[in-house]
């Protein structure tokens, strides 16, 4: 379940949650979140925890997202554009499609389903995920 501090961060904006990620290195819990539609783009969200949420019609446009975790995430009309998914961890994302990923950057070593090769090989998933 997402801790609501987290979350009341997130809803402050890009500035004042990019300035409270600086220097931490704890994960974030966004996880079952429910942020449809919300405009998520210039966010720091890698390493965050965002398995099983909501994110139909998000905007990640150029969103750092490196080793977040998107396990089972709906995705449906997400906008990924300029996204940086460099080791996320895409298995089990629902309706995410190669359109929606291909304009992202670094995918080609994010943790994905077969489903989601696009035409690149997959990293092999690792020990600890």
């Amino acid at each position: 379940m997402a801790n609501d501090e987290h979350l009341a961060l997130l809803r402050s904006g890009a500035s004042a949650w990019n300035g409270w990620r600086a220097g931490r290195d704890a994960a974030p819990d966004l996880s079952r979140a429910g942020l449809r539609g919300v405009d998520l783009s210039g966010y720091d969200l890698s390493q965050t925890d965002l398995r099983g949420a909501d994110l139909r019609g998000t905007n990640f446009s150029g969103t750092k997202l490196s080793a977040a975790h998107l396990e089972g995430a709906n995705l449906f009309k997400a906008v990924l554009d300029g996204a940086d998914l460099a080791g996320a961890y895409l298995y089990g994302a629902q309706f995410l499609n190669c359109a929606q990923l291909v304009v992202t950057r670094n995918w080609q070593s994010a943790f994905r389903d077969e489903a989601l090769a696009c035409g690149a090989s997959i990293p092999k998933k690792p020990v600890s995920a």
